[in-house]
């Protein structure tokens, strides 16, 4: 069987960011798992009908619930490194973090339940956050710093000794789903169709970047399970009001003009060839694998 491990920060991160190509890979048979880094506990409730005293007094429990929700629809496994959510510090100087948050972890201490789970699960293929951690959130940075340093080590019989007997994953990938040229594709789409479209003053302040651009390597076909995306996206009815912008743009557009999810490949101890359109190209089919 095909392994596959997502690393994410928060609880709805795993919805909002490759969820339809997780959705895709399990519903071809491969084992996918979501490790997630934080509970969420400092994460803002942004959908205005959960804005309830008895919502914020249980926000750590609701969390876990919305989690368990979004697992079972997109049909992955799941674990909980225990780490605690930093929160997004605002102001002008940023307020420093708070003591004993994920932000401030030592990576190379914070690394050691990750590699432990590696060395358990054997993942052939892991997917992080990039060096900006996707959107320079102080925890998804650091799940990118902790998830560098345990794929490194998870091979490595000498580095944490007592977490596991060693393994290596074959590929490593940053997701690359918040992309401007997807956004600009549904927008003008939208526009196209006579419809308003939700993107047009996030567009405007989105700076041009074709470097970053061109780093995406893989784009995985999954239109078909968008669908199930968004609603593994509104179980986790904290973060996400069904009302809001994210399901403005309809699906049927979405899968006609962008029906895939970006990835950027970082590392592969396998032989590919560039473009991909998954992320098992070069292991699919070998007889070598465990």
């Amino acid at each position: 069987m095909l392994r596959l491990m997502h690393v994410h920060a928060h609880p709805d991160d795993e919805s909002s960011k490759g969820a339809a190509s997780t959705v895709k890979y399990v519903r071809e048979g491969v084992d996918v798992h979501v490790v997630t880094c934080t509970g969420g506990e400092r994460g803002s409730i942004l959908n205005p009908k959960m804005e309830r005293p008895d919502v914020l007094e249980n926000i750590t429990e609701i969390r876990r619930a919305e989690m368990d929700a979004a697992r079972e629809i997109l049909g992955v496994r799941q674990d909980w490194l225990g780490y605690v959510d930093s929160g997004w510090p605002e102001g002008d100087p940023k307020p420093p973090l708070p003591e004993g948050c994920f932000g401030l972890v030592d990576p190379e201490v914070a690394a050691e339940p990750l590699v432990r789970l590696i060395r358990e699960l054997r993942p052939h293929v892991v997917t992080t956050y990039d060096e900006n951690g996707g959107y320079p959130h102080p925890d998804h940075i650091m799940c990118h710093k902790i998830s560098m340093v345990a794929f490194e080590a998870a091979g490595d019989p000498e580095r944490y000794p007592e977490a596991g007997e060693p393994w290596q994953p074959l590929k490593l990938y940053y997701q690359h789903g918040f992309n401007r040229p997807r956004f600009v594709a549904i927008h003008e789409a939208m526009e196209a169709a006579g419809l308003e479209s939700p993107f047009a003053e996030r567009l405007q302040e989105w700076k041009v970047d074709p470097e970053h651009d061109a780093r995406i390597t893989t784009r995985v076909p999954c239109g078909e399970y968008f669908e199930v995306r968004d609603r593994a996206l509104i179980a986790h009815a904290t973060q996400i009001d069904p009302d809001g912008f994210f399901f403005k743009a309809p699906i049927e557009i979405q899968q006609r003009v962008w029906p895939t999810e970006e990835f950027e490949l970082v590392t592969s101890h396998v032989e590919t060839t560039l473009p991909e359109d998954d992320l098992f190209a070069g292991i699919r089919g070998r007889d070598d694998l465990d």
